[in-house]
């Protein structure tokens, strides 16, 4: 199946690892963004420099030809873009300078850089699933959701489109918008379930399909799916993850929170801290990992599970760190 075409999945080639290999044309995808593309009364010098990279992505800038241009938020942006793309050149692959970022030397670049960068490597992993719960399940590691509670619902939706629908469909554009009278966008919610979860591919880069996450639903496991894909697909660890209710375990060896809120929960219940029940109920699904090769984990864990946990801030948003799934796994080997 198709999908997310927004992630850039044309612009970049597959190594023999599966990695994704930087391109010249998904750096000059970069290069004509909004934020750098010149615009008909930008200076000779910012001229220059967009053609320069547009003709050469990997060409060497100096600091003079930055200091050049006049206006210096041009300027700045092309100093944070340039970082970003040396960094990319410099690992080769999506999935190896992603890793670096939490690994490797400190990198200053814009968060929304790095959920891109999560967003293609998931096209990646998930280039030919066919289930749609699944793909949309992989959403909450790239994309803020806004969570609503209530009797028997636990919903999961995208921020930006909650918010863009909430302001008539175009963010602060919206009411000065609908006081020229110029017809606004309309954004449809819609909860996937089995009848209309295949008008998911054609509408994937809209990314307007909530998701009902109470543990009976199929969206935790599918979530589970897409946690094990992910592990796999960097550390080459086959692992079986599995959704609970609740964590009764008197060995309990090792957690890893996926966000900030439940790695603050479990830490604090793995100390054998007493936490308010109005704080337990941030906790939006629990899963047991085990690795399918024993072997793959430090002794003091072998044979024993790893319980994950996903959980909603205190503003009731989920925003996943994904990086934790691959630096915070108690592994044999580094």
């Amino acid at each position: 199946m198709e999908f997310w075409k927004s992630a850039g999945m044309h612009l970049v080639e597959r190594d023999a690892n599966g990695w994704l290999r930087v391109t010249d044309d998904y750096l000059r995808a970069y290069f004509t963004r909004p934020e750098i593309h010149p615009i008909e009364e930008s200076c000779r010098a910012e001229h220059a420099l967009f053609e320069k990279l547009m003709t050469e992505p990997t060409v060497a800038v100096v600091e003079s030809e930055i200091e050049a241009i006049e206006d210096a938020d041009a300027a700045d942006n092309y100093r944070i873009l340039l970082r970003f793309r040396d960094h990319l050149t410099k690992y080769q692959t999506l999935e190896a300078a992603y890793a670096a970022l939490f690994g490797g030397e400190p990198i200053s670049i814009p968060p929304v850089f790095i959920d891109q960068m999560v967003h293609l490597i998931l096209r990646n992993v998930l280039d030919g699933v066919d289930d749609p719960m699944r793909v949309r399940a992989a959403e909450l590691f790239f994309r803020e959701q806004v969570i609503t509670l209530g009797d028997d619902q636990l919903m999961l939706a995208d921020q930006e489109i909650v918010e863009m629908q909430s302001q008539s469909g175009f963010g602060g554009l919206g009411q000065l918008l609908a006081e020229a009278g110029t017809p606004t966008r309309e954004v449809a919610l819609d909860v996937m379930n089995e009848e209309n979860k295949s008008s998911y591919w054609s509408r994937s880069d809209n990314f307007d399909m909530a998701i009902d996450f109470r543990f009976t639903q199929p969206a935790p496991d599918a979530l589970g799916r897409v946690i094990e894909a992910w592990i796999e697909h960097f550390l080459k660890i086959k692992t079986r993850i599995q959704a609970v209710k609740s964590i009764h375990d008197e060995a309990w060896a090792w957690h890893v929170g996926c966000d900030l809120e439940s790695t603050r929960i479990l830490n604090a219940l793995y100390e054998g801290q007493t936490i308010p029940d109005d704080q337990l109920l941030n906790i939006l699904s629990l899963y047991k990992m085990e690795f399918v090769n024993p072997g793959d984990a430090m002794d003091s864990v072998r044979g024993k599970p790893v319980y994950l946990g996903v959980a909603m801030n205190s503003e009731k948003r989920l925003i996943l760190k994904p990086q934790n799934l691959l630096m915070n796994l108690p592994l044999q080997r580094a």
